[in-house]
């Protein structure tokens, strides 16, 4: 039998790299075609980053964007005195930057071992311009954030301290394995001291919430650092979430 002639698609432009990755599926270049993603990874490279290396500095001119490939980033604001908050994380596959900003008005630092692609500013920004499917994607993640920023903003005012310790766990375990529906496993990626920051708490309260909730099961915790939420469902009810 003779083989049916193949055409060449868009779909063939997709180089083998993009093939594999998640944020092709799940970040902003899942809405670019092939060529288009063809052109980026021609420009594009990856970097992997230690824990406490510093991807871009408050202040900073801001040169490239990237895709978070694996790993946790967190954010954080400084204030003229030099105190530091953390104000945020953000995980894999989300869109590190804001388009069209010259300046970095955050720090951003790689809270565990992180992989990124890097890609020139001016190459996004081109492409924004000619890709609606891109502008609104980069739209969707901004208000995605906007949305979690005020999630945040209710935990941190009126929550308890032990539903802002499982409300932090929770962050945590969604966004590491968001279709996890029967528990999950994952490493802390803050110390204690950070958690505490994040979450308006002393080190000894983050600690003594964590302690509690291991004795009612609600996690199980190993090495200091390794955490297992047996049921997602009862970390939500200890979160005091809808």
């Amino acid at each position: 039998m003779d083989e049916k002639p193949h055409f060449a698609t868009d779909d063939d432009a997709i180089p083998q790299v993009c093939r594999a990755c998640e944020a092709r599926h799940g970040g902003i270049c899942s809405v670019l075609n092939g060529s288009q993603l063809a052109v980026l990874n021609k420009q594009s490279s990856k970097r992997t980053i230690d824990p406490g290396t510093e991807v871009v500095g408050q202040g900073e001119n801001v040169n490239s964007y990237s895709n978070i490939l694996r790993g946790v980033v967190k954010l954080s604001k400084m204030m003229a005195d030099g105190r530091q908050q953390i104000v945020g994380l953000q995980f894999a596959p989300d869109f590190l930057g804001r388009p069209f900003s010259r300046e970095s008005s955050l720090t951003a630092e790689a809270a565990t071992a992180t992989e990124i692609c890097a890609f020139p500013r001016a190459a996004i920004e081109r492409m924004i311009s000619d890709t609606p499917g891109l502008e609104h994607k980069l739209y969707d993640q901004s208000l995605k954030e906007l949305d979690e920023a005020r999630d945040w903003m209710l935990t941190l005012g009126r929550k308890t301290a032990r539903e802002k310790v499982a409300s932090f766990l929770h962050l945590i375990a969604t966004h590491i394995d968001p279709e996890a529906d029967d528990g999950c496993t994952f490493d802390l990626p803050l110390s204690r001291a950070d958690i505490a920051d994040f979450l308006g708490l002393t080190i000894e309260t983050v600690s003594r919430q964590m302690t509690k909730l291991r004795k009612e099961k609600v996690i199980l915790v190993e090495n200091n650092r390794h955490v297992t939420v047996p049921d997602i469902d009862r970390l939500n009810e200890a979160a005091g979430n809808d």
